[in-house]
């Protein structure tokens, strides 16, 4: 009986023996990789060398050998710096982002070697004038994807003779996979416009907002004459007469622009219907993530852009950005936007109704679409 309990005795002696240099041996292993790994580390910085400027950021980057191979060293930020042994080298690698006007976004991918470029428009916002079209723009600029010209180029109805080159100068840099858009509402009322942008491209995908065409020519009016105080009342405008007894003057721009129909033909002799996407500026104000979902879905882009980039800004009745590309605090799109109407008699209202109605109903024909106007 007591052999038969030591025999025990001494198996668990020999196990508790093994336990413990296997865990010695395993620390060990440990400790050498961890301090093999330091060493090489601390012999790649002490190897950073200079080079010669970078072609692609345009600034002296410096070079590790790390086991054979070289890399460079590119910061993440404009303000990053890098240190070696405790030696800034912030001087060699430091950049300036402001002067060489790179969007805070590109920064990373220009450090990445991947350099952006200038390209003639996939898509162009081509009308309406005042149915929503800077809205639009700031909204669908949201999305990663997009690149957008900031101001109207109008190079299909004011400077074509300058060429292609020239417009391709106006466009906002960008890197594989993004698309570069531009907006110019009174391209859609251009009568040479479709040929040239076909011209340009076949394959140009065309965004138009559209707006009730009475609402519309009130705040055509109401911007003109914010610029020109002495200007006639709308209702002297809008009728050969002077009033609303009279009959509708087409020749005047305000009400000529309302007739959509009229200049979507022109469009549709050149570009498939497939090719053109029409927002409602009315549901662009009321849900502005539903009508920029469906931009999207028309742009081929990821659904990026939802109800938590906006908020309603109920003084000014209009949505607002809770962050933006050139700004990460709230803000709506300007002073102008949201602007109070004159009051216009409604017997004007309603002349100008009857008068688009028809007009109304062969562009809904040629949409496929009922916007529901009065």
């Amino acid at each position: 009986m007591d052999a038969k309990h030591f025999s025990y005795k001494i198996t668990a002696l020999i196990l508790l023996g093994t336990f413990l240099l296997y865990i010695v041996y395993t620390f060990s292993l440990l400790f050498n990789v961890n301090h093999q790994t330091g060493q090489i580390k601390s012999k790649a910085f002490n190897n950073a060398i200079p080079t010669e400027v970078s072609p692609i950021l345009g600034i002296k980057v410096p070079q590790i050998n790390i086991l054979g191979s070289i890399v460079r060293i590119v910061p993440l930020t404009g303000d990053s710096t890098l240190t070696a042994d405790d030696e800034p080298i912030s001087n060699t690698i430091h950049l300036n982002m402001n002067t060489r006007q790179v969007a805070p976004k590109y920064r990373f991918l220009r450090q990445q070697g991947l350099r952006p470029s200038r390209h003639l428009p996939d898509a162009l916002i081509i009308g309406v004038k005042k149915s929503g079209t800077r809205a639009l723009l700031e909204f669908i600029r949201l999305h990663p994807g997009v690149r957008a010209a900031g101001c109207e180029v109008h190079f299909f109805d004011r400077h074509y003779n300058k060429g292609l080159t020239w417009y391709r100068q106006h466009m906002p840099p960008t890197i594989e996979g993004q698309i570069t858009m531009e907006k110019t509402p009174s391209y859609f009322i251009t009568r040479e416009a479709p040929r040239r942008v076909y011209q340009m491209n076949p394959s140009t995908k065309l965004l138009v907002v559209v707006r009730d065409p009475v609402t519309r020519a009130i705040s055509d009016y109401t911007q003109a004459k914010s610029k020109k105080h002495d200007m006639k009342r709308f209702e002297e405008l809008a009728f050969t007469n002077g009033s609303a007894g009279g009959v509708v003057d087409t020749s005047w721009g305000p009400v000529k622009i309302g007739v959509y129909s009229k200049y979507l033909e022109h469009w549709l002799e050149l570009f498939p219907m497939s090719q053109l996407l029409f927002i409602s500026g009315e549901r662009l104000v009321a849900d502005p993530a539903m009508e920029i979902a469906r931009v999207q879905d028309f742009l081929g882009l990821k659904r990026v852009v939802d109800e938590k980039y906006f908020y309603f800004n109920s003084t000014k009745g209009f949505p607002c950005l809770l962050k933006s590309e050139e700004r990460s605090s709230p803000h709506c799109l300007g002073k102008t936007k949201g602007r109070n109407h004159p009051h216009i008699d409604e017997s004007a209202i309603d002349r100008l109704r009857k008068f688009y109605r028809p007009f109304n109903q062969k562009f809904y024909h040629l949409t496929g679409i009922n916007f529901g106007w009065p």
